[in-house]
């Protein structure tokens, strides 16, 4: 089990949302905008889809490499999705945190839950698409799938999204350039909270107010 963490430097944000919703295509404009935020890669036993990288988008790993790690305790959080293992490495994590850097998780509804319970103060952000029917749409836009599995996708998806209420935020992504506006907004908002600001900010308060620049 892990060990709960309440001061790290960096700021930890949990992107999730149902297949389809659109939300890696908003990590990966995400991470683009906003430098100083980095993709924490997760590990999965699925397949590589065109045009994903190993050690990039995921590290693709065998099923037995996988429970290795799970059986070592390595996992901060794993799930088993569409028939597909996933799961995030403790050590990477916190080892980003510790040296200051924000981090963003692309997990679902069962990984974050695990997470929230080692970092408290992490911020999750759900995404949400306009309708149903868009949701079904992009799905078999895709090009992937058969009916049988779109039908199992979606069935899945109105499990995920059931679990809206456990997220900090919603972000409704209806049109991209706004759903990306406001994960932007979410993440500079987040940064300004004085429980992160305020040790950035420390020779600037001590000056300002007269006080030691050591901020606890």
């Amino acid at each position: 089990m892990c060990k709960q963490v309440q001061n790290v430097e960096g700021i930890l944000f949990i992107l999730s949302a149902a297949s389809g919703a659109g939300k890696t295509s908003l990590v990966r404009a995400l991470l683009e905008r906003e430098s100083g935020l980095r993709l924490a890669v997760s590990f999965t036993t699925r397949a590589p889809r065109p045009g994903e990288q190993d050690g990039v988008h995921y590290h693709f790993i065998s099923p037995e490499r996988f429970q290795r790690m799970v059986a070592a305790g390595e996992f901060l959080e794993h799930a088993q999705v569409f028939g597909n293992c996933y799961g995030t490495a403790e050590p990477t994590v916190r080892s980003q945190l510790e040296q200051g850097r924000d981090l963003v998780l692309e997990i679902d509804w069962q990984g974050a839950r695990q997470v929230r319970t080692c970092f408290p103060r992490a911020v999750s952000i759900f995404v949400l698409p306009p309708s149903e029917q868009v949701l079904e749409q992009r799905l078999r836009s895709r090009d992937l799938d058969s009916d049988r599995v779109i039908a199992e996708r979606m069935a899945t998806a109105w499990a995920e999204m059931s679990h809206y209420e456990e997220y900090d935020y919603l972000v409704v992504n209806d049109r991209f350039d706004i759903a990306l506006a406001d994960l932007v907004c979410l993440l500079r908002a987040e940064r300004l909270r004085r429980v992160h600001s305020e040790p950035r900010l420390g020779p600037l308060l001590a000056g300002l107010t007269g006080r030691d620049s050591g901020v606890s």
